[in-house]
């Protein structure tokens, strides 16, 4: 599986978390690094994006050798570079009816903040989506992707079906920043016709921080080891709830870390 995506030089989000959920779901992880960032666990203090002949090349290295049965995408700075993937996904068969494409629209910090200008809001939404066999947004990213918040689970169905619209085969949207649910976190998959909720218990703890891609992570391995997209879902929402479960923080305490290496290897069973 290749993992397109930014560094989190704390390890905790990023392409690091990438290959760690994909190492403990039993799949090789090969990378294209779109970007590297000045992180820690107070925050990000810099990025520096990679030339975009890089990132493709990287691509084109990977699928011409190795090979992928999945490519999922994270953070994408910009819509220059988003552009020059969908050439080179279209190049390789990569999305649509070939090699099964998971685009988490990174767009927003843990905070809600904007991360990607509105162009490349805009190349997420014409270029990406229509390519995508799932796409995987939290509540903030459903909010710049869409126009409007989600503030209960009414509305959480209404941006499914939005965002099923823009073209991707399923969507997922992520139930974590729902403050209605107290208990549980549930998300949501849409396939255009059927809904599928995967409840999960909601935990006190900051120790969240990454949690995105290690879902879309183990989502794609799923994929990748030849399940079904809902049972795909289903392994990813199982790693996750176990992954902080069994986190505890790190460095500073402002954006803790989960310790992803310490969940069982239950995708044996």
């Amino acid at each position: 599986m290749l993992t397109v995506a930014g560094t989190d030089s704390g390890g905790g989000a990023g392409i690091a978390a990438d290959l760690r959920a994909l190492t403990a779901c039993g799949v090789h992880g090969a990378l294209a690094v779109t970007a590297v960032t000045v992180q820690n666990s107070r925050g990000v203090t810099g990025i520096h994006e990679i030339p975009h002949a890089v990132v493709t090349a990287q691509i084109n290295a990977v699928v011409s050798d190795i090979g992928a049965n999945v490519v999922k995408t994270g953070m994408l700075g910009s819509a220059a570079l988003i552009e020059a993937l969908t050439g080179t996904f279209d190049q390789l068969n990569i999305g649509s009816a070939g090699i099964p494409l998971v685009v988490d629209p990174v767009a927003a910090s843990m905070h809600g903040s904007q991360l990607v200008d509105d162009s490349a809001l805009t190349a997420i939404r014409s270029r990406l989506f229509p390519r995508a066999t799932l796409i995987t947004p939290n509540l903030d990213e459903v909010r710049l992707l869409i126009g409007h918040g989600v503030h209960s689970r009414a509305e959480q169905y209404d941006a499914a079906k939005a965002l099923h619209d823009l073209g991707s085969r399923y969507v997922l949207v992520k139930g974590g920043h729902l403050a209605e649910d107290i208990d549980e976190c549930v998300d949501l998959l849409y396939d255009g016709t059927d809904f599928i909720e995967y409840p999960g218990p909601r935990f006190a703890t900051d120790n969240t921080h990454g949690s995105g891609e290690n879902l879309g992570a183990a989502i794609s391995a799923g994929i990748a080891r030849g399940m079904t997209v809902p049972d795909a879902v289903a392994h990813g929402k199982r790693y996750i709830v176990e992954a902080v479960r069994h986190s505890y923080p790190l460095g500073a305490g402002h954006g803790p870390v989960s310790p992803l290496w310490a969940v069982d290897p239950w995708w044996q069973q």
